[in-house]
């Protein structure tokens, strides 16, 4: 495999992870903008954006969109997060031409008042919906509770208030200040004619806005504390917790993960011989979310009300023994082992190399390969992953739970 990127002033940068023997060709718009772009009044505007791009365009109508995916047997989609915004599509080499001319479309939709108020409805029947499926509500407070005042606290979604008040014109100058020539990345894996796909873009993207608004820096002041969700149809009890973590370039990264898996990976680690293997709990995880300038472990548990408050001290006794006690040898050969199976196995399909290559570049410019990236958990040792609990577990968290009427935690 080889990495191939070209940029000029006259349109995006186009990264490609260019691999002649595969038999499929992976290509994505990753655009540098999320929750964390939005101002509070129009909270959720990069989610609902997502929807609107396969609306319509100047060339295509909603239905010519979804026809042409169709026709091109795609495995498309998109997703939005707090600092990006991802378009994709998996295609067979040969439709290359097709996919990249629909997908660089839609990146410039027309964005109509008719069509917007129809998908209005559609964001908020999506954020109903979620605000009855526990424990979807517990993870965005926990995350405004911990965050604060911080741009990272926006809700993905926003709130039902947000999106029923936003305009057509607040979602159309957002698009205007955010996807910009130089906030957009046309991201490739697999199979790809690399001069056909710059020469496409080049001549289309000529007369989208050059610059994109800033992203606002700010220092996170983590906070705790305690929420409580009550909810009378909720049988389970649910607990968020978060604490600091590590930003998306921090060379302790590695640690962080291996740390993760040792604690509360779904297979062999200690949380789950605590609580899964022992039936005590449904479900018991911690995993990691880095950004640019900061980033959180996330903590998860579900199980019976009746069970929370012995489960929730096993948790807190298994968390605090990474750094009292450390790791051995075992365990780290386990995790590293497990990582290392799962970065492999991802590794063969060009539409995961995408994702990979896709983040990487949005938060630093650059892209590991794998066998650099086996090196680094590789390198890492027992007193790393002590330093890195210290650093990250050591606080008190924020914490949400949603309880039910039997719920006395």
């Amino acid at each position: 495999m080889e990495l191939l990127t070209h940029k000029t002033e006259e349109g995006p940068e186009v990264v490609v992870l260019q691999d002649p023997t595969a038999f499929t060709a992976s290509i994505g718009w990753f655009v540098r903008t999320g929750a964390r772009d939005e101002q509070p009044e129009i909270a959720g505007v990069s989610h609902f954006l997502e929807h609107m791009v396969f609306k319509g365009t100047h060339q295509r109508t909603a239905e010519d969109v979804n026809r042409e995916l169709d026709h091109l047997g795609a495995q498309s989609n998109a997703f939005t997060s707090e600092d990006s915004t991802v378009f994709y599509a998996s295609v067979l080499p040969e439709c290359q031409t097709r996919a990249i001319d629909l997908l660089t479309d839609v990146m410039q939709p027309l964005l109509r008042e008719e069509d917007f108020e129809t998908e209005r409805q559609v964001i908020l029947e999506e954020i109903a919906m979620y605000d009855d499926q526990p424990p979807y509500g517990a993870f965005e407070r926990a995350t405004e509770l911990f965050f604060g005042e911080h741009p990272l606290a926006t809700r993905v979604l926003g709130t039902a208030e947000t999106v029923a008040d936003m305009t057509v014109t607040q979602m159309q100058e957002y698009h205007r200040a955010r996807y910009t020539k130089d906030n957009m990345f046309l991201i490739a894996s697999g199979n790809i004619d690399f001069p056909q796909l710059i020469d496409h873009v080049s001549e289309v993207s000529q007369s989208w806005p050059a610059r994109a608004q800033s992203r606002q820096a700010a220092e996170p002041q983590y906070a705790s504390g305690h929420a409580l969700i009550q909810r009378e149809s909720t049988h389970q009890h649910y607990a968020v917790q978060l604490w600091p973590g590590l930003c998306s370039n921090d060379p302790d990264r590695y640690a962080l993960r291996m740390l993760c898996s040792i604690l509360a990976d779904d297979s062999g680690s200690r949380l789950f011989w605590e609580l899964i293997d022992t039936g005590r709990a449904e479900t018991a995880a911690l995993w990691p979310q880095m950004f640019d300038d900061c980033g959180c472990l996330i903590g998860y548990l579900c199980c019976a009300p009746e069970d929370a408050r012995e489960n929730e001290a096993i948790l807190q006794r298994v968390i605090e023994s990474a750094s009292r006690d450390g790791v051995t040898e075992k365990e780290m050969e386990l995790a590293r082992n497990k990582i290392s199976s799962s970065l492999v196995l991802s590794d063969e399909r060009p539409g995961n190399r995408l994702f990979a290559l896709g983040q990487s570049w949005l938060s630093r410019k650059s892209y590991e390969p794998l066998d650099v990236v086996l090196s680094r958990y590789a390198a890492v040792s027992p007193e790393d992953i002590i330093r890195v609990a210290e650093k990250t577990l050591s606080r008190e968290p924020a914490t949400v739970k949603i309880v039910g009427r039997s719920d006395e935690s």
